[in-house]
């Protein structure tokens, strides 16, 4: 065969049998970031590869409750089909299922061909895209901290925080992990190659963040929505749950996705690099970090897409609470971290791990587009601890309020694209409808026996 060819699908079917494979599992994420999919016997792959899959378009407006959204694709419209095809760039094989490789897919709507506006993976295509249309490469690399739990019967939901122990931030071994978990997981990501570089027990008792190694911004979206998908299931084999919630718990702190970015210009440059410029950095840095500053409340909707999302922020929380930034500074919105030259990066803190990794990236990087067109001047860095809000302007407290400044920022809409726009604040304001109507565990303990 030409070296220079890629294999025919029937070759690649016969080398995934010669290793033993007989299931493919193709999955792409919904508009919240869970991997929806199926599992296809290589036999029938050729076939798969030609046709797609079909799966009803209704997937991505289906809340974690279970209802059906009615907007868009959805029960008006006959809950029509999306039509999933493989990526087979993206096969790898699942370590811990053994005769199983694992690929995400791409939908695409059968009465036009074109890719669903609802696809999270097809929306960061486009804004990458039009980075690349200005000759930008982004580099980006996805930090994540989760929450294990266990089952118990005693607790309030029925789970209650792995070990129990405090005071072990930043540590590793037995100490703040007794039954070897984050090893176990650590070894089996290395082992489906999702990047993951480290990982220990962070601030709360039961949590841990993994950090995930950088690359171009697709890839790096494919790996943080993989990882978490690998850490869910891992955890389920271990009879435990692993979540990626804002903030579980009242007496704790809550779960960040930092994201750290760079841009390569065309021949591999960092353009935020300058070792002659204020701070060590380029005006194309300023310009990016203006961007940010300026776009951040919409940003908000995005990258704190719950509920539970804005119970996160706060005074002292590590969490951003102003539209701020800084130098090495990790009470702002908005660090820069120390490094220079081929390093030289932002580091957007304002994610909770709660976030769909390809809006998330796909926000961050439709504002520094935004930013770099406009060549914006962004404010004064922030200075010793921040959380001061007569210093910089409040953050969205509300996801309604986040929602409303996405809505309201037509820039921002406009690189993201109206009919994603559109079914995103659909789907997420009628999670706020179903939650102004449901009574929760506080309100009845607040009132039920005085009013």
């Amino acid at each position: 065969m030409d070296a220079q060819q890629p294999p025919t699908i029937q070759q690649r079917v016969d080398q995934l049998a010669a290793e033993g494979i007989d299931v493919v599992r193709v999955g792409y994420p919904d508009l919240i970031g869970v991997d929806r999919g199926r599992d296809v016997f290589l036999s029938h792959l050729p076939s798969v590869v030609r046709h797609g899959l079909t799966f009803c378009q209704a997937v991505y407006h289906t809340s974690p409750r279970g209802d059906v959204v009615d907007i868009a694709g959805g029960l008006a419209e006959g809950l029509p089909d999306v039509c999933v095809h493989p990526d087979l760039d993206t096969l790898v094989a699942l370590p811990w299922e053994p005769g199983v490789v694992w690929c995400l897919g791409d939908p695409i709507d059968p009465a036009t061909g074109q890719p669903v506006p609802e696809s999270p993976r097809d929306l960061l295509r486009r804004v990458t895209g039009a980075l690349a249309g200005s000759g930008i490469s982004p580099v980006v690399g996805p930090e994540l901290e989760y929450f294990l739990l266990e089952r118990d019967a005693a607790a309030p939901q029925g789970w209650r925080r792995y070990q129990g122990l405090v005071g072990n931030v930043y540590s590793s071994g037995l100490r703040g992990d007794p039954e070897r978990h984050l090893l176990r997981t650590l070894r089996q990501l290395d082992r489906l190659g999702v990047g993951a570089s480290a990982g220990n027990q962070e601030f709360d008792e039961g949590q841990f963040e993994i950090n995930l190694t950088h690359s171009d911004a697709l890839d790096a979206a494919d790996r943080a929505f993989r990882f978490k998908a690998a850490v869910r299931e891992l955890a389920r084999a271990e009879g435990r749950l692993a979540t990626f919630m804002a903030k579980p718990f009242n007496d704790s702190g809550g779960c960040g996705f930092h994201l750290h970015v760079s841009c390569l210009d065309s021949v591999g440059r960092n353009i935020f690099d300058a070792p002659s410029g204020t701070y060590g950095l380029s005006a194309s840095a300023r310009h990016a970090i203006a961007g940010l500053i300026g776009h951040a409340p919409a940003l908000a909707a995005l990258l704190n897409p719950t509920i539970n999302s804005y119970k996160r922020f706060g005074r002292d929380s590590l969490a951003p609470w102003l539209i701020d930034w800084g130098l090495d500074n990790r009470s702002a919105m908005l660090r820069i971290p120390p490094e220079r030259g081929p390093g030289a990066r932002l580091e957007l803190r304002l994610g909770d791990a709660s976030a769909n990794p390809y809006l998330a990236i796909a926000g961050l990087l439709a504002a520094l587009h935004l930013g770099l067109e406009a060549k914006a001047e962004p404010p004064a860095p922030l200075e010793g601890y921040g959380y001061d809000p007569s210093r910089a302007a409040r953050l969205p407290q509300t996801l309604d309020a986040a929602l409303d400044a996405l809505e309201a920022d037509t820039e921002l809409t406009d690189v993201l694209g109206k009919p994603f726009v559109d079914a995103f604040l659909g789907y997420k304001r009628n999670e706020l409808e179903r939650f102004e109507r449901h009574v929760t565990d506080w309100e009845f303990g607040e009132y039920v026996q005085h009013v």
